[in-house]
C-alpha cells in the first residue's frame, strides 16, 4: 500500500509539472501610460543665415584697380573710399613701342609744320587774288577790261579763300595729331603727360561690413566687375529649403524654433515669406526634389545671436500646429484596424484590442481624441504575438 500511494503521489507531481509547463506564459510587452501633455506638430529642416540686404559694389568703368586693403569683416560707413579706380595702364612698355612712338610723334611734327607752310601759301594765294580782284574791278569801272575778266578775278579770289580755309583746318588736324603722338610716346616711355592722372573713387553704397572682397589685388579690371560685397551683418534672415509638399502647410507668421546653431539655447523666429516658386535640387541619394524657400526673421534679442554670420547652418523647426493639454499616446503603439487606428490596452494582466480616433501626429507623439482615457495602460511596439486575451505582463516590472 505504501507503494501504491507513493507511485501516486510521484505521478500527480509529474502531471502538475507537466500542466504547468504547458500552461501559456504571460507575453513580456513594453507598457505605456496615455497622459495629457503639450504636444506640438513641426517640420523640421536645415537652412542657413542670410544677410538682409547684400551690396555688390562693381567697377563703373574698365579701368586698373589699387589694391584693397579691406579684409572680411572690416566695418564700412556709407560713402567711404572703398576702391580707387586708375586708367586702363598702356601695354606697350618695350624698347620698340618707344622707338615707334618717339617715330610716330616725328612724322607727326613734320606733317603739322608741312600742313602750317601750305596754309601759309594758300594765305598768301588768297593775298595776291584779292589784289587782281581789285585792280580788275578799279579797271572794270573805267571800261578798260571786259566784265568777264572781273568775274574771273573774282572766282579767284574765291577758290583762293577757299583753299587758306582748307590748309588751315589741315594745320589744325596736324596740331591733333601732333598731341595724340605726343601722349602715345609719353604713355609708352612709362611717363606722366605733365599731370597726374585722373582716378575714380569707389565709395561704401551703405553703412555695414564686408562680406566678401573678390578683388582684392591690383589689377585690370572691366566695367561691372565685381570688387567687394558689403552688407549689415545684424540684419539676418533665415534661409530654409523646404519640400513643396510641406510647404503649403507653412503660413505667414508661423513660430519657428532654431536649433543646434552653436548656443546654449534655441532661437525663436517667425515665417516672413513663403516663396511663390519652386525648384528642383537633387538630393544627397541622388533624387530630384520640388523645394521652395521659405524666409524667416529671428524674433530674439540680438545680444542672443550676435556671433551669427552671413552662412551659418542652423535646423529650423516649423510649428504647424500646438496645443498646451492634449491626451496623446507614442505613434509606435498604434496599429491599422480597417480603416481607422486601434491600441492594445491592458485590462488586468490581458490585451484588449480598442480601436481609437486620432488627431494631430509628430514623428513620436499621436493625440487622441476618443476611445482612450488618461493613465489607462497600453502596449508600446505590439508584437505578433499579442493578440486580444492574451495575458501579458510589463517588461520592466
Amino acid at each position: 500500500m505504501r507503494g501504491r500511494i507513493g507511485l501516486m503521489i510521484l505521478a500527480l507531481a509529474i502531471a502538475a509539472a507537466l500542466a504547468y509547463g504547458f500552461m501559456p506564459r504571460p507575453i513580456p510587452v513594453d507598457v505605456v501610460a496615455a497622459k495629457k501633455a503639450p504636444l506640438e506638430v513641426t517640420i523640421e529642416e536645415e537652412g542657413k543665415t542670410r544677410v538682409r540686404e547684400r551690396y555688390i559694389v562693381s567697377a563703373p568703368s574698365a579701368g586698373y584697380v589699387r589694391r584693397i586693403d579691406l579684409k572680411v569683416g572690416a566695418p564700412v560707413h556709407k560713402g567711404q573710399v572703398i576702391a580707387i579706380l586708375e586708367p586702363t595702364k598702356s601695354p606697350s612698355l618695350d624698347p620698340r613701342s618707344r622707338i615707334q612712338a618717339a617715330a610716330q610723334l616725328a612724322a607727326a611734327q613734320a606733317a603739322q609744320a608741312a600742313a602750317n607752310q601750305t596754309a601759309r601759301a594758300a594765305s598768301a594765294q588768297e593775298w595776291l587774288a584779292k589784289l587782281e580782284f581789285d585792280r580788275s574791278q578799279a579797271l572794270g569801272q573805267s571800261h578798260f577790261v571786259s566784265q568777264s575778266a572781273v568775274d574771273q578775278t573774282r572766282a579767284a579770289l574765291q577758290a583762293a579763300e577757299a583753299g587758306r580755309l582748307a590748309a588751315e583746318q589741315s594745320a589744325r588736324v596736324a596740331a591733333h595729331n601732333v598731341e595724340a603722338a605726343r601722349a602715345a610716346a609719353a604713355r609708352a616711355s612709362g611717363l606722366n603727360p605733365g599731370q597726374a592722372a585722373e582716378t575714380i573713387e569707389v565709395v561704401a553704397p551703405v553703412e555695414g561690413n564686408v562680406l566678401s572682397v573678390p578683388h582684392e589685388n591690383e589689377g585690370a579690371v572691366q566695367a561691372g566687375q565685381a570688387l567687394l560685397e558689403v552688407g549689415n551683418s545684424s540684419s539676418l534672415e533665415i534661409v530654409v529649403e523646404v519640400l513643396s509638399g510641406a510647404a503649403v502647410k507653412i503660413a505667414l507668421g508661423t513660430p519657428v524654433r532654431l536649433d543646434r546653431w552653436g548656443g546654449d539655447k534655441p532661437l525663436e523666429a517667425h515665417v516672413r515669406e513663403v516663396e511663390p516658386a519652386g525648384f528642383t535640387k537633387v538630393s544627397a541619394l541622388g533624387v530630384e526634389e520640388q523645394r521652395v524657400r521659405v524666409i524667416c526673421d529671428l524674433d530674439s534679442p540680438p545680444e542672443h545671436w550676435r556671433r551669427l554670420g552671413d552662412g551659418y547652418r542652423v535646423e529650423a523647426s516649423f510649428v504647424i500646429w500646438s496645443l498646451a493639454d492634449v491626451l496623446q499616446i507614442p505613434t509606435d503603439a498604434l496599429f491599422r484596424h480597417g480603416s481607422g487606428w486601434a491600441v492594445f490596452v491592458i485590462e488586468g494582466n490581458e490585451a484588449r484590442l480598442r480601436p481609437i480616433q486620432v488627431g494631430q501626429r509628430n514623428g513620436l507623439q499621436a493625440q487622441v481624441l476618443a476611445g482612450l482615457k488618461p493613465g489607462e495602460n497600453i502596449v508600446s511596439r505590439p508584437g505578433e504575438q499579442v493578440r486580444e486575451g492574451v495575458k501579458v505582463r510589463n517588461r520592466k516590472a
